[in-house]
């Protein structure tokens, strides 16, 4: 088995055109996937530099295979099990800016430099004030970006044709809002001065992002086979799903520098991230806040094998595509299409997501996730949604604790306030109580549920079912 590096597999040279911070699993399987595919089928021509944003990570690992690597994708497509392998070499070299901060300014001074790409994690756009402009290198990472640009514009003169174009990845919703924010209050903060604050308005744009695809990272469990497989001795491998959607909030001149749709990629320009995002958090994360504690009280510990059953399937089926898509705004031709990618997603035969991973502070998930759709679709329709309810009521009767028919422990978790309140109810054997006390707290909702005409007896219904015919029976009366 071969060493991977360039002097044993091919990689080509292009110009450094993409400043990429952060060397991640999710960014390699990701982003620089769609670079590949743009240099492949839309002669993008482009390589990234990646950037480390924090003191310790993978870049010397990176760097030891000259930056190459596989991603190996799984999943369904066109319900077909696909399992493929790709070398990804887009990557020209990767650099610690805590050991090389000299390297890392001279990017600014590389005038075909075009982007700035980042994901680093939820906290790391947020605004450090202890970050200084002659730190090497500032600590937060909108610090060192304002360093860069910074220095690209002493360096370029304020030249206004050598801006950058910026897309962040961090999973927090208008992260470019966010990220440009954090930069001003920087120009502020280390007195840059009019003149950059001009140019980096004008010359630089900052858009915000939806990026989607579930990667599982170092497949761990299948490397032996896949170097065999390889014949290369890859040890940055990344496994990811099939399905990838980046939802870019900028206006058409970026959509010509940056010609993924002409690589066939699911990569949509739009004037507002907003519905998209609405769209996954309500038809991608709403279905799976509910299936959890239906699928796993009925027996069910697999998203999988819930989508597959005679009567969960249904189940989800009736919440994604009678209940939730009602509640939204975008043609129902697109969301029908992306309803049925994500049951593709949740059937993937090489994936066992195990329900109980979801259920995780179920209450403030069901908040964000389903109570919207729940208010909207009783305003749109008159009445409520079945589905919704009933899975508010599972999450409740999950929150009882105990264990399930088969012997299997029912264990919840959530903030000890919630668990405390869950207990405290459960421990009146009054469902009505239960109903009402759960939907009357505040400190989960926001709200006082109760107010919802016909919420608290519906809910209450659920729970003496469920208590007295089991989940399944349960989940039977509302199909």
């Amino acid at each position: 088995m071969k060493a991977l590096n360039k002097e044993t597999a091919h990689k080509t040279v292009r110009p450094e055109r993409i400043i990429q911070f952060g060397e991640g699993n999710f960014l390699r399987a990701f982003v620089d996937w769609i670079i590949y595919n743009m240099n492949e089928k839309a002669d993008f021509n482009s390589s990234v530099v990646v950037v480390q944003p924090i003191e310790k990570g993978m870049i010397d690992k990176l760097n030891a295979q000259d930056c190459l690597y596989h991603v190996n994708l799984q999943g369904l497509e066109k319900g077909q099990a696909v399992n493929s392998l790709t070398m990804i070499d887009v990557i020209s070299r990767a650099l610690n800016p805590y050991h090389q901060f000299q390297d890392f300014l001279k990017l600014a001074e590389q005038p075909e430099m075009r982007f700035v790409i980042s994901n680093t994690t939820e906290a790391g756009i947020a605004f450090d004030p202890s970050c200084k402009l002659d730190d090497a290198p500032a600590s937060s990472y909108p610090g060192k970006l304002t360093q860069l640009l910074y220095h690209r514009y002493q360096t370029f003169q304020g030249d206004m044709s050598k801006g950058l174009i910026i897309f962040p990845c961090e999973l927090i919703f208008l992260n470019g809002h966010k990220l440009k924010e954090t930069i001003y209050q920087y120009i502020e903060l280390w007195n840059l001065g009019d003149g950059f604050k001009n140019w980096f308005e004008k010359a630089c744009g900052v858009y915000a992002t939806l990026v989607d695809r579930i990667v599982p990272g170092f497949p761990r469990k299948d490397i032996d086979a896949i170097k065999e497989k390889l014949q290369y001795d890859d040890n940055m491998v990344v496994q990811a799903e099939i399905f990838h959607l980046w939802v870019i909030e900028a206006p058409k001149e970026v959509v010509a520098e940056f010609p993924a749709d002409k690589a066939g990629l699911n990569v949509l320009f739009v004037p507002s991230e907003a519905p998209y995002h609405e769209r996954k958090v309500t038809l991608l994360n709403g279905p799976h806040t509910v299936l959890s504690p239906v699928a796993y009280l009925s027996g069910i510990n697999i998203v999988r094998d819930a989508c597959q059953h005679p009567v969960v399937g249904k189940f989800i089926h009736k919440v994604m595509f009678d209940e939730l898509m009602e509640t939204l705004n975008l043609p129902k031709e697109e969301l029908e299409k992306f309803a049925h990618d994500v049951l593709e997603r949740f059937n993937n035969p090489f994936v066992d997501h195990q329900v109980t991973s979801i259920m995780l502070n179920s209450f403030p998930k069901y908040q964000t996730r389903d109570l919207p759709g729940l208010k909207t679709y009783l305003q749109r329709k008159g009445k409520l949604p079945e589905g919704l309810v009933l899975g508010l009521a599972a999450i409740i009767t999950y929150y009882k604790g105990g264990v399930r028919a088969d012997g299997a422990e029912i264990v919840p978790n959530d903030a000890p306030e919630i668990m405390d309140l869950l207990k405290q109810l459960w421990a009146t054997g009054d469902t009505a109580k239960i109903a009402e006390g759960v939907l009357g707290a505040t400190s989960i909702w926001g709200e006082d549920l109760n107010l919802i005409p016909g919420l608290k007896d519906a809910v209450k219904k659920d729970l003496d079912s469920i208590q007295e015919k089991g989940m399944l029976e349960t989940v039977k009366t509302i199909l």
